[in-house]
């Protein structure tokens, strides 16, 4: 009997259901997602109870479409890996409680993924990539800004990360101040279409700083000072577009700075942010001047999603890797995790 070569992935660690199938040799299969936003936009931000009640009601349904669609039965797979953290506490739990108990009832191993280590491994998704180590690392998320010094698959130093909000915060909290809704990313990008960022000055936070961390705290409380007593549609547009640039530039500098201390040849960009085409169009921009590697994850797969997971898993499944049953970590140090032997 051929050994079996997949793997399933099930994503829980925030506001998406998602999961994935990864085969070993062949690629990502197939993977399904199903987003609370619309669950969530009348609050203007995630409810963690929310969060954690519909994926209960969800993550059961999607695994049985996705393996229906696929043909795939349970002697079909390798493993089932999940997220284990960093997260939401609830929303964790369910992912994990899920995979634990299919992968007992069907003689299965698990593997915790790191989120994070999801993220990073994303630009893998997209066919014909492959990423080389040593690099560079950029991760943008709701949660998370960070530029990470990746020495070995699985092995990630920390060179900088956000003070205080992440990027994807400031876009949420300065999308509300505009009155564009949740979430706050695409709602900024598609009103920016339509203004001049020339119109509003906001300060590149902490650039003239040395060092790699990030603020984008200031940069909301900026928008909040300069709005106009009236907004109209343009102004709201200028804004917006003004704010994007601010923080692409930000990211930009920083990143150059990152790359030239390293003296590292490629930069991957990763996290939900890095779907943004102005950020996109910036750090070409700065690959092209230096003859730079960049890498990005498909733009539909830049968010959370089973098959980024499933990819993680399947990785460390492959290198002999196994986990033991233990409960989730809302914190999870991303340079606790052992390498991926090559």
């Amino acid at each position: 009997m051929n050994q079996p070569l997949i793997t399933l992935g099930i994503e829980t660690s925030c506001d998406e259901t998602a999961v994935g199938l990864y085969h070993r040799t062949e690629g990502l299969l197939a993977h399904r997602l199903y987003s609370q936003i619309a669950l969530h936009a009348e609050h203007g931000g995630v409810v963690p109870e929310l969060a954690s009640r519909d994926h209960v009601r969800k993550i059961l349904p999607l695994i049985d479409q996705l393996l229906t669609e696929q043909a795939i039965s349970p002697s079909d797979l390798e493993g089932i890996a999940y997220t284990r953290g960093p997260g939401l506490v609830g929303a964790l739990m369910v992912g994990s409680t899920v995979a634990q108990a299919l992968a007992w009832g069907w003689g299965l191993p698990t593997l915790a993924v790191h989120h994070l280590e999801g993220h990073l491994l994303a630009p893998l998704l997209e066919p014909g990539q492959s990423l080389t180590p040593p690099y560079l690392a950029l991760l943008v998320s709701g949660g998370h800004t960070m530029l990470i010094d990746v020495a070995a698959t699985g092995s990630y130093q920390i060179l900088g990360q956000t003070l205080d909000d992440a990027v994807g915060e400031a876009f949420d909290k300065t999308a509300k101040l505009l009155g564009l809704g949740y979430p706050g990313g695409p709602a900024i990008a598609e009103a920016a279409l339509e203004g001049d960022p020339e119109q509003f000055t906001f300060t590149r936070p902490m650039i003239n700083r040395p060092g790699l961390d990030f603020s984008f705290s200031g940069l909301k409380t900026q928008v909040r000072t300069k709005l106009p007593a009236q907004l109209t549609d343009q102004n709201i547009a200028d804004v917006a577009s003004s704010f994007e640039h601010t923080v692409a530039d930000t990211l930009t500098i920083k990143c150059r700075r990152a790359m030239l201390q390293t003296g590292y040849q490629t930069l991957v960009v990763a996290g939900g942010v890095s779907a943004n085409l102005c950020l996109r169009a910036e750090l070409q921009q700065l690959a092209d001047q230096h003859s730079w590697q960049l890498n990005f994850p498909p733009l539909h797969l830049c968010t959370d999603n089973g098959a980024m997971i499933a990819l993680a898993g399947s990785l460390r499944l492959a290198a002999g890797e196994r986990s033991q049953p233990g409960p989730p970590l809302a914190r999870w140090s991303l340079e606790s995790l052992p390498p991926i032997p090559a």
